[in-house]
């Protein structure tokens, strides 16, 4: 007789797109939910016909079908957390926020992919004002690089010091915490800002990692600190940790070559067992 289970896995649902080249979207996000022992499981919203040059094809998902598989999942394995990512329509926004609502599901991390490592537009226009009102109130946390943070506060974001003051900003558009990203500034030293709607402000700085090999990192900072939500951290340890594990994934896969542009991270440099939770947890 097969014994009754006791354990389950820790999960973790993608809504994002799909990367072809591997290295972001769906793509990323798997390999990161496995490398950090979690169970990962998708909902794709979009096709991308995308190498480590660039993106040369969107094919949407049509909203009743990522609604299905958001369904069937939901329905039948469960979810511990979620990360969202490239959603590139106002009706595909709509049908998250009503799974979030129906489902009432916990620990949403929203990675506002508006702009890809190479530059390509990947969002239509239209769709990041419903973006914001109906998905920043329902995350828990969002993260914006800056490109995507200057898209969303209608200005640029000069240097380091300007980075508490776009945070506040992007707090008062609605989300619960804003973790921004401060990547693309110059300089030896990488700063993120962790602001929450409590007042709980935290910078995150670490020496820059010289790499070429950038591609899908927004996709895997987002899809860690999920993973590390969906093992039962807080979220400020959450975003720590899951900094810890991009800053060695970007540092294991920066002398490695893959194709002709911004290749890949090492999701898997350093993968941990798969996390088993009691049963009864959740």
């Amino acid at each position: 007789m097969t014994p009754a289970p006791t354990q389950r896995y820790a999960r973790v649902l993608s809504i994002a797109g799909s990367d072809s080249g591997g290295g972001a979207g769906i793509q990323a996000d798997l390999k990161t939910f496995a490398a950090l022992g979690c169970y990962g499981m998708t909902a794709i919203t979009a096709l991308t016909a995308q190498n480590t040059v660039g993106v040369t094809g969107i094919h949407g998902v049509p909203p009743d079908f990522l609604k299905a598989q958001i369904q069937a999942v939901v329905e039948d394995i469960g979810v511990d957390a979620v990360k969202l990512g490239m959603l590139h329509a106002p009706e595909v926004v709509e049908v998250v926020a009503w799974a979030i609502d129906r489902y009432q599901l916990k620990n949403v991390v929203l990675d506002p992919v508006m702009i890809a490592t190479s530059g390509d537009r990947l969002i239509a226009a239209e769709t990041v004002q419903v973006l914001v009102r109906e998905l920043f109130p329902r995350a828990v946390v969002v993260t914006p690089n800056l490109d995507e943070a200057a898209l969303l506060v209608g200005h640029a974001i000069g240097g380091i010091d300007a980075l508490d003051g776009a945070a506040d900003e992007l707090l008062a558009l609605g989300a619960k915490a804003v973790l921004l990203k401060g990547g693309h500034l110059p300089g030896d030293e990488v700063v993120d800002v962790l602001l929450e709607r409590n007042g709980a402000r935290k910078r995150l700085a670490s020496q820059r990692i010289a790499s070429r090999n950038l591609h899908g990192t927004g996709c895997t900072l987002s899809s860690a600190i999920a993973a590390h939500l969906a093992l039962g951290l807080a979220l400020p340890e959450a975003v720590e940790r899951a900094r810890t594990y991009i800053l060695g994934a970007m540092s294991a896969g920066a002398n490695v070559q893959v194709g002709a542009g911004h290749g890949p991270l090492n999701h898997g440099f350093a993968p941990v067992p798969t996390h088993r939770l009691p049963l009864s947890a959740g």
